[in-house]
């Protein structure tokens, strides 16, 4: 790849109308990106116009929970702006849709500074972060997402960057290839993953502050509810709220999903007002119980006890009672069922609990109701 074709990229069709637009400002792209990917940047970014877009935070202290790391980004960007510097780089890891990419946003926001977003996928080539590296200005903040799924050879390209703010460029192939190193501006680069473990241990260790989001509390859920109710200027009260809130699996994403689901049917079926009898019957029409459970995990509950006895039951045979990928099993859904006490992971395969039974609305087996289920080495 030729130096000038690194440093001042052709622009695409896509990159022009970009830069054209009122979001040239706000977001940047990597090369190749797709309709799909200028949407997600839309809803990560949006104006405003559109009250749908707006629901994510623009500040730390419209976020809603996370208390502790609030506190600790609030140091570090007020030491930052005090210094007239970039801060540090970020990692933040957890489940999906926790707000791990709200607050990248945030930070930008704070530092009033362009933001920048990309993916791990994106990167394909050196050429491809190398393109978006020599675009940042001076404190920009460059969002990956999905930054454990970035390839060994953009890791070695990254290291210099984060740590020296310098690019390597090889130049040239064979015998005639020579390296060229460039300076970049102080930059910000916040890292979002949702699998910690699979990022490398010198990536990891370049991040200023790695910090896990964890599941939200009800409480914190239905002060979420009630403020993307009054963004969507949809009546709603505090019964209905909390009836929202402790079905949303204490992620914010799937609380603003259902409160737009609830609020179709009141608008349909009633009122537009949401309360607790209008909640409860627009979550029971979209299948949410009272535990937040949807038809596939009520599936490989029922299936796990109704077809085998409780277990224990291996994966395998788990995924194919419900026709599910394993992967999709193991990583989407079974979290949160061990999380509420309705299944484990034992040497020997899945088990239901007593509560699954019960929730099921089944009489669990005597072993179960004695609690021998429990036991991880029996």
């Amino acid at each position: 790849m030729a130096r000038d074709e690194l440093l001042d990229p052709v622009p695409d069709e896509e990159d022009r109308e970009l830069e054209g637009s009122p979001m040239s400002s706000a977001s940047s792209q990597t090369l190749g990106a797709t309709e799909a990917d200028s949407g997600t940047r839309t809803d990560i970014l949006g104006d405003g116009s559109d009250p749908v877009l707006s629901l994510r935070p623009r500040s730390l202290e419209e976020f809603v929970g996370q208390t502790e790391l609030k506190r600790r980004l609030s140091v570090i960007l007020e030491a930052a702006r005090r210094r007239g510097q970039a801060p540090d780089h970020f990692l933040f890891a957890g489940p999906p849709g926790l707000g791990k990419t709200s607050l990248s946003v945030i930070v930008a926001a704070e530092m009033d500074v362009t933001l920048h977003v990309t993916s791990g996928p994106a990167l394909e080539r050196p050429g491809d972060l190398a393109a978006i590296l020599t675009k940042l200005g001076e404190g920009d903040v460059l969002f990956i997402d999905e930054i454990h799924r970035l390839s060994r050879s953009i890791e070695e390209v990254l290291y210099p960057a984060m740590e020296d703010f310098q690019l390597d460029i090889v130049l040239g192939k064979g015998p005639a290839a020579r390296s060229i190193r460039l300076d970049l501006p102080n930059f910000c680069l916040v890292g979002a993953t949702t699998r910690t473990g699979l990022i490398t241990g010198p990536l990891r260790d370049r991040f200023g502050l790695v910090a896990r989001l964890d599941y939200y509390e009800p409480h914190d859920l239905q002060a979420i509810v009630q403020r993307a109710a009054a963004i969507l200027e949809v009546e709603i009260d505090s019964e209905g709220a909390v009836e929202i809130a402790r079905r949303s699996r204490g992620t914010p994403r799937i609380a603003n999903r259902l409160l737009r689901r609830v609020r179709d049917v009141a608008e349909v079926e009633g009122d537009g007002r949401i309360n607790a009898a209008a909640a409860q019957q627009g979550l029971e029409i979209f299948g949410i119980d009272s535990l937040g459970l949807d038809k596939l995990d009520r599936s490989i509950l029922s299936a796990l006890c109704q077809r085998f006895g409780g277990g224990p039951i291996g994966l395998s045979t788990l995924a194919i009672a419900v026709s599910e990928p394993t992967e999709t099993v193991e990583d989407v859904y079974e979290p949160f069922l061990i999380q509420q006490g309705l299944m484990l992971r034992t040497p020997r395969g899945r088990m239901a609990t007593t509560a699954a039974w019960r929730h099921l609305g089944l009489v669990p087996p005597a072993a179960t109701q004695e609690g021998t289920d429990l036991s991880l080495f029996e």
